[in-house]
C-alpha cells in the first residue's frame, strides 16, 4: 500500500522533474524530427503536384502540336492529290486532243488515200472494160 508521508512530495516532485528532463531530452527532439519530416514530405508532396501539373500540361502541349501537325500534313496530303488530279486531267485531255487530232489527221489521210485508190481503180476500170469489150467484140474499140 501507498503510505501518506513525506517521500510523496519527493515522489510527486521527481516524476514531474522526469517528465520535464524526458519532455526536453527526448519528446521535444522526437516531435522536432517529426514536424521537420513531415515539412520535408509535404514539400515533396507539393513538388510532385507541380511535376505532375507541368508534365500535364507538356503532355496536353504535346498532343496539341501533334494533333497540328497531323492536320497539317492532312491537308498538304489534300492539296497535292488535287495538284495531281488536275496535272492528270491536264494531261488527260491533251491526249484526247492529240488522239482527236490524229484521228482527223488519219481521217484526212484515209480519205485521200481512199480518193486515190478510187481515181486507180476507175482508171483501171475502164482499162479492163475496154480490153473485156474488144475481146467479146472481137475488134478494137
Amino acid at each position: 500500500m501507498v503510505s501518506i508521508d513525506s517521500t510523496l512530495f519527493i515522489q510527486i516532485v521527481n516524476f514531474l522533474l522526469l517528465i520535464y528532463i524526458l519532455n526536453v531530452l527526448l519528446y521535444k527532439p522526437i516531435l522536432r524530427i517529426l514536424d521537420e519530416r513531415k515539412k520535408r514530405l509535404q514539400g515533396s508532396e507539393d513538388e510532385i503536384k507541380v511535376l505532375h501539373q507541368t508534365i500535364e500540361q507538356k503532355t496536353a502541349e504535346y498532343e496539341g502540336k501533334i494533333r497540328q501537325a497531323k492536320l497539317e500534313a492532312m491537308n498538304q496530303r489534300n492539296d497535292i492529290q488535287k495538284e495531281g488530279a488536275e496535272e492528270g486531267k491536264k494531261i488527260i485531255d491533251g491526249a484526247k486532243e492529240d488522239i482527236a487530232k490524229m484521228m482527223q489527221d488519219f481521217k484526212v489521210k484515209m480519205a485521200g488515200e481512199m480518193d486515190e485508190a478510187r481515181l486507180v481503180l476507175n482508171t483501171q476500170s475502164r482499162a479492163i472494160s475496154l480490153e473485156i469489150a474488144e475481146k467479146v467484140l472481137g475488134r478494137s474499140i
